[in-house]
């Protein structure tokens, strides 16, 4: 048993790349575990790509190739899922730089935001997006964090009756505005949410995530780690011995599986720069789930770390 550091040093000291491709990329990806969108039964797999900070790298080609690595493991590990937003800097573009360097080698569920204030402008906004992905059109855009909300809403409804987007949903985040959130969620018939929910804040369990299930709608969960500060503090204890019970090598593991433990949760999705990183967190799309008594045991050992 050992914890995110130690395995990533193991990793970087025969060269990450080679070593994990060997148990994902060579052969056929694993059976990962996945949920049902409920408003369309479409398989996602519960674990997918982030992309916040991480992708902004500008037009650095040799950061840009990095990126476009992290996604062909990610896709060869039998990942679908990567989330963007016009507020991630380059993100968008890197993306589209790696998915036209792999071809046909990325099966991407593409997720996407509009995030302008103005409404008229929001849909030069979600062109600008798409063209920066390389994308036919995308399977998911997202009001992020309800930025003129009621209008965006208008915009993707109408694109999805057209047959130009699969899915719509809204976005927060920190825990901001839930209130706000639960209203629109009652109110529209959105196919995703995404909020933020990880082992520590746990707000979402009294009433978003119970709603979501309610009202069938699919839940992206984002900042699982605190952006890195939770595995962070974590590496510095070891591993308990009911990690192995839920077949967890590192914390990252057992973070990401706590959260898509929980039935209402459709796809987590931890953004990184690293191969190595990438392959450890889709390794919590396999094995087995934490029940409701570890669930609780999980949350317990954490709190009094």
């Amino acid at each position: 048993m050992i914890d995110r550091r130690t395995l990533l040093r193991a990793l970087m000291a025969v060269g990450a790349s080679s070593l994990m491709s060997s148990a994902w990329a060579r052969a056929a990806p694993p059976h990962l575990l996945t949920r049902a969108v409920p408003s369309s039964g479409e398989a996602l797999p519960l674990v997918g790509l982030g992309s916040w900070i991480t992708f902004n790298v500008g037009k650095d080609p040799v950061a840009r190739d990095a990126c476009t690595e992290v996604m062909r493991n990610f896709f060869a590990a039998g990942g679908r899922l990567i989330d963007s937003s016009p507020m991630y800097g380059s993100a968008q573009q890197v993306i589209g730089h790696g998915l036209a360097r792999l071809g046909s080698g990325a099966r991407v569920f593409s997720a996407d935001k509009v995030w302008i204030g103005s409404a008229a402008r929001g849909p030069a906004q979600i062109e600008e997006s798409r063209a920066a992905w390389g994308v036919p059109r995308f399977d998911l855009l997202q009001v992020h964090n309800l930025l003129s909300w009621e209008a965006h809403l208008d915009t993707l409804f109408a694109m999805k009756a057209a047959g130009a987007l699969r899915y719509v949903g809204i976005t927060t985040s920190e825990g901001r505005r839930h209130a706000e959130f639960e209203r629109i969620m009652r109110s529209y018939p959105l196919d995703f949410v995404q909020f933020s929910y990880n082992i520590l804040d746990r707000e979402a369990e009294q009433r978003l995530l119970p709603l979501a299930r309610e009202r069938g709608v699919a839940v992206l969960i984002n900042r699982p780690f605190r952006q890195g500060a939770l595995t962070d503090a974590l590496a510095r204890h070891p591993l308990p011995a009911w990690a192995a019970e839920i077949d967890c090598v590192s914390w990252a593991q057992v973070l990401l599986k706590f959260i898509v433990s929980h039935p209402a949760v459709s796809c987590v999705i931890p953004a990184t720069s690293s191969v190595a990183h990438v392959l450890e967190n889709m390794g919590a799309a396999t094995g087995r789930l934490p029940d409701e008594a570890l669930r609780k045991r999980m949350v317990a050992h954490v709190e009094a770390l």
